[in-house]
């Protein structure tokens, strides 16, 4: 957990690009925001809550992110605070304020060359009409989570081959069907109801021989 007025350089060149962590260390300072480094959640890259019950701002970023994907969640939240600071709640979360919070924001990373040209040409097309998340925009996603370096069990529904069996963490079970539009048609086993799922919805296969339990 990071409170203000510190250099927080070396401890967030863990979790970004080196060179962005000098002017996230001074957003938190000059902010006066609790930065907090977090598990894993899978709802969620990051957050952020604005001042409240004596609490300041405070945001909090997953742990688990490359490095290019937790400096722009990080953007993504500091321009939560942005717009809280200019027109508190009176503005939707992720509406046109926030849009041009985030843009500004960017603008220093996108214009200093640290991001690899795939992410570069991925993030300019992004700018144009930033989403609530990253993982919102498909062509972002996929282009970021080629520089994950944990590797595991998890897939992504486009990944799978048609009438493969899978799972999510929740212990749900469906079978991936044929793509309808811009998402997957997917048969929950149990109960054999149908349902949509985005392709880029991180599941893990099931093996064949546990298929039949279910």
């Amino acid at each position: 957990m990071f409170a203000p007025m510190q250099d927080y350089t070396a401890q967030l060149s863990k979790y970004m690009p080196a060179s962005a962590a000098p002017i996230i260390s001074r957003w938190i300072n000059d902010s006066g925001c609790l930065f907090r480094i977090s598990r894993s959640r899978t709802s969620k890259l990051g957050d952020y809550r604005p001042p409240h019950g004596g609490h300041g701002h405070r945001i909090s970023v997953n742990h688990n992110l490359n490095p290019y994907a937790f400096l722009i969640t990080t953007v993504h939240e500091f321009a939560h605070l942005k717009t809280w600071n200019t027109y508190k709640n009176k503005v939707k979360p992720h509406g046109s304020e926030w849009k041009a919070d985030f843009r500004q924001l960017m603008r220093p990373f996108v214009q200093s060359g640290l991001f690899p040209d795939d992410v570069q040409q991925a993030i300019m097309r992004y700018l144009d009409n930033p989403a609530a998340s990253s993982c919102t925009d498909l062509q972002l996603y996929r282009v970021l989570r080629r520089y994950d370096t944990t590797t595991g069990p998890a897939k992504t529904v486009e990944q799978l081959p048609e009438n493969t069996v899978f799972a999510l963490k929740n212990g749900r079970v469906f079978q991936r069907k044929e793509k309808i539009r811009k998402r997957y048609r997917c048969i929950e086993v149990k109960t054999q109801r149908v349902y949509l799922f985005s392709p880029i919805a991180e599941v893990i296969i099931v093996e064949d021989e546990k298929a039949g339990n279910y």
